[in-house]
């Protein structure tokens, strides 16, 4: 396969993801807006919304302040927001008609599909409703991609770089929004375990569709260790960061044997995938704590994708 369809199948299944990604931060923040006041006090859930998506910055160069209806737009639909979910669906059109050829027809209608559906809708002006509606498509639309990847592609190399772009979109982004919750969404004077708290993990599990999972595993009310223990170490849980890392070694593998060789990113992505499998999340808490290891992990994690592109996109 040339690099340049590799790379372009690549950022597709990074542009998919990281829409439905942002979708899903969106819908946790509005959420948490409807904690009552009496809870949530002068927290704002936007501000935590735009670190997890990591457009903090880039915001606050067009505003001033962190509201509702702008954080909305930026995260959303905002042309000045690379990663805004109208941008990425918009880039991921794009891409998907680039390589064209190496999608089934189910693939490419899903996408234009989307596209054509989703840019329809208007940040400017969105109740809660229409935004509700807004987002759910937006993740419809990414499921029905995924699905379609996923029941109708032959399983070659196409299939393998679509697959690397959707488990290091979605590693990173599981990584973020849990930092985010630790490092930046509690307040310093509310009590960890009380009712703040527990609206604001309902809703990251929400976020990364892990509530009936947390419950099934655990049998026990919202614990923080065990929250992360779900999302950063088991394996069953298919947004945990071990489970991206396992399928990331297997696509890699996969590609080491079609091509015939093995390079930096097979080892790279094995020795994290081994790190995750060999770790326990109290010695995480202990050691490091869980700010600087999820810190370290998404770090790790960009430099795993820029190996894969000198190893195979360049």
């Amino acid at each position: 396969m040339l690099s340049r369809t590799a790379d372009t199948l690549f950022w597709l299944g990074r542009y998919v993801e990281r829409a439905d990604n942002t979708a899903r931060i969106i819908d946790a923040a509005n959420r948490l807006a409807t904690v009552p006041d009496s809870l949530a006090g002068e927290t704002s859930e936007w501000e935590p919304a735009l670190a997890a998506a990591g457009v903090l910055s880039g915001y606050t160069e067009h505003h001033d302040e962190v509201d509702r209806d702008p954080a909305i737009d930026y995260l959303a639909f905002s042309p000045d927001n690379f990663s805004s979910i109208k941008n990425c669906l918009g880039t991921a059109r794009a891409n998907a008609r680039a390589v064209r050829t190496a999608l089934t027809a189910e693939m490419w209608e899903a996408i234009n599909e989307a596209w054509q559906e989703l840019k329809r809708y208007d940040g400017a002006t969105m109740d809660r409703q229409t935004l509700n509606t807004f987002l759910s498509r937006v993740k419809e639309a990414c499921l029905r991609f995924d699905g379609s990847a996923y029941r109708t592609m032959l399983r070659h190399d196409a299939y393998w770089f679509l697959r690397l772009g959707f488990y290091l979109e979605r590693a990173d982004s599981t990584a973020r929004i849990l930092d985010v919750k630790y490092h930046v969404l509690l307040p310093e004077d509310a009590q960890v375990g009380g009712g703040l708290d527990y609206f604001q993990w309902t809703s990251i599990l929400r976020s990364v569709s892990a509530l009936t999972a947390y419950r099934w595993v655990y049998h026990e009310s919202l614990k923080p260790w065990l929250i992360a223990d779900l999302l950063v170490l088991n394996a069953k849980m298919p947004r945990s960061l071990a489970s991206c890392y396992e399928n990331l070694a297997t696509f890699l593998d996969h590609l080491s044997l079609a091509y015939g060789r093995q390079g930096p990113a097979q080892r790279q992505a094995r020795s994290t995938m081994t790190r995750l499998q060999n770790a326990q999340i109290s010695e995480i808490f202990q050691n490091k704590g869980l700010h600087e290891f999820l810190t370290e992990f998404i770090d790790e994690n960009a430099r795993l994708g820029e190996t894969i592109s000198k190893q195979y996109l360049t």
